[in-house]
């Protein structure tokens, strides 16, 4: 009898796991994505990030530089219009410390993480785009790089992201 028990327990316990990995995190990355061991990279059981090379998503930010308090767009949008992916997570670095810097402004669609500004998917809906607004430090002006992730699904992602810098981005 203990058999039984001890089978559909570990049955339950399957279940559980794998309903978790369907779903993953469908409300944005946790906070300790910016320090854990693999940082930046989504803790997503045995998937590992795909090769940068096989992107199939742009991102794109306005500028690499900034003034006391301005706004830096990024965009994020698929390469031939037509793919979808369902979460990012994107961080701010300054250029010459790599130390996190500034912050999101929050939208309905995504979750900041002040503390080590990023910023985050805040469902698992299909996205075809995303426009992300970085508000630089008041005090403090520089250069500043994002880096991050963008999910096609839960066990495809493309983490170590750099954005390039255009003027003008093409959504």
């Amino acid at each position: 009898m203990n058999n039984k028990i001890g089978a559909i327990l570990l049955t339950f316990y399957g279940l559980i796991v794998f309903i978790h990995s369907i779903t993953g995190f469908p409300d944005g990355a946790p906070a300790d994505t910016c320090v854990k061991k693999r940082a930046n990279q989504p803790n997503h059981g045995q998937a590992r990030s795909q090769k940068l090379e096989t992107l199939p998503f742009q991102v794109v930010a306005t500028s690499d530089s900034y003034q006391p308090g301005q706004q830096i767009h990024v965009h994020i949008y698929p390469l031939d219009g037509h793919k979808v992916f369902k979460g990012f997570f994107i961080q701010a670095r300054d250029a010459d410390s790599n130390e996190w810097i500034g912050n999101w402004h929050q939208s309905d669609n995504t979750k900041s993480i002040p503390e080590c500004s990023a910023i985050t998917h805040s469902d698992n809906k299909d996205k075809i785009g995303a426009t992300l607004i970085w508000i630089a430090p008041q005090h403090k002006k520089g250069k500043v790089y994002f880096t991050g992730t963008v999910l096609q699904n839960y066990g495809t992602f493309w983490s170590d992201i750099v954005a390039s810098v255009a003027a003008v981005a093409y959504v």
